[in-house]
C-alpha cells in the first residue's frame, strides 16, 4: 500500500462514483477500479458496495475513510511545513539589542520582521551590553545580537551595519550645554557617567580611549549598566555622558545632546550570530536586518 491508494480510495468514497472519481484523478476508470480492488484485497475487508449506478461505503469503508483523510492531511501538512522551513518562513528567534539600538532601531525593525516573516515567532531583549550578548549567543539564550564590536569570539559571524557618531549628553543647565559642539578635551574636569567597567562594556573602553587620546584624565562619577539609566542620571544633573547618536531617541527633559568633534568619534553597530547556525529563518532575518539598518 502507498499514499496513492489512499488518495484513490478517498476520491471514490467522496464521489460515490468510479467514473467521476477517475475524472477527478485524471486517470482512466478501469485502472482505478483495479487499484481499489487491490487495496481491499490487501486489507482483507470490503470497503465499498458497488452497484451499476453508484458506490456506497461499508461500515469498514466509513471508518477507513476517516483515517485515510487524517493521514493524507498529516502528510500534506508535513510537506507544507517542510517547504515553509526551507523558505525560512517559520521558526523562533530571540534577538538581543544593545541599548542605543533598543530605542532607535528596534521599533521599526520589529515591525518589518513581523510583517515580512509572520510565521516566525520573534522575541526581543533590550538594554544588553555586548559581552552579555556574546555570552547569550554562546549559550543559545539569544539567536541574533545587535551589538557594538569588538565581539571577541571567533565562533561568531559579525556583519557591520553602520558607524554611529558619538554625542555628549549634558544637563541643560550645565555650562557645556551652551556650546554647539564639543571636543573630547572639553570634558576635562567634568563629572562623567559611563557604562560599567565591571561588565566589560564596549562603550566604557571607547569613551576612556577618546579621553586618553585627548590627554584628559577622566573623572568618573557614576557607572551604570543600562543606557536609559545613564541618560536619566544626566537629566538629574549628576554628570555628562558620551553616547552613540541613536541614544538621542531618548528625548528626556533636562538633557541636551551635543555633537562630539573628531573623525574617530564614532562607534560601530553590528549584527552577530553563531557561525555554525545556518537555519533558513535565521539567514532571512539577518538579511532583513542588514537591509533595514
Amino acid at each position: 500500500m502507498d499514499l496513492r491508494h489512499l488518495r484513490y480510495f478517498v476520491a471514490v468514497a467522496e464521489e460515490r462514483h468510479f467514473g467521476r472519481a477517475a475524472e477527478r484523478l485524471h486517470m482512466a476508470q478501469p485502472p482505478l477500479s483495479t487499484q481499489i480492488r487491490q487495496l481491499e484485497a490487501e486489507l482483507g475487508v470490503e470497503l465499498l458496495h458497488r452497484t451499476t449506478r453508484r458506490v456506497d461505503l461499508t461500515e469498514a469503508g466509513r471508518a477507513y475513510l476517516e483515517r485515510a483523510r487524517a493521514i493524507l492531511a498529516d502528510v500534506d501538512g508535513a510537506a507544507h511545513h517542510a517547504r515553509l522551513v526551507a523558505a525560512g518562513a517559520v521558526g523562533h528567534l530571540s534577538i538581543g539589542c544593545v541599548g542605543s539600538a533598543t530605542y532607535s532601531l528596534l521599533p521599526a525593525l520589529s515591525r518589518r520582521l513581523t510583517e515580512e516573516l509572520p510565521g516566525v515567532d520573534f522575541s526581543f531583549r533590550g538594554e544588553m551590553l555586548a559581552p552579555d550578548q556574546v555570552e547569550a549567543l554562546r549559550t543559545g539564550a539569544i539567536d541574533v545580537a545587535l551589538l557594538r564590536p569588538p565581539a571577541a569570539d571567533l565562533s561568531l559571524t559579525v556583519h557591520t551595519l553602520r558607524r554611529d557618531r558619538l554625542v555628549v549628553a549634558v544637563p541643560v543647565d550645565h555650562p557645556l550645554a551652551r556650546r554647539k559642539r564639543l571636543r573630547a578635551a572639553d570634558l576635562a574636569g567634568a563629572d562623567l557617567i559611563v557604562h560599567s567597567a565591571d561588565r566589560r562594556s564596549v562603550m566604557y573602553d571607547v569613551v576612556l580611549g577618546l579621553l586618553r587620546d585627548a590627554g584628559v584624565e577622566p573623572h568618573i562619577r557614576h557607572e551604570v549598566g543600562e543606557t536609559s539609566t545613564l541618560v536619566t542620571l544626566v537629566a538629574g544633573g549628576l554628570g555628562v555622558a558620551v553616547v552613540p547618536e541613536p541614544v538621542t531617541a531618548l528625548a528626556l527633559d533636562g538633557v541636551a545632546y551635543l555633537p562630539l568633534a573628531g573623525a574617530d568619534a564614532r562607534v560601530e553597530l553590528a549584527v552577530a550570530h553563531r557561525a555554525e547556525r545556518s537555519e533558513p529563518h535565521l539567514a532571512r532575518t539577518v538579511r532583513i536586518i542588514r537591509a533595514t539598518v
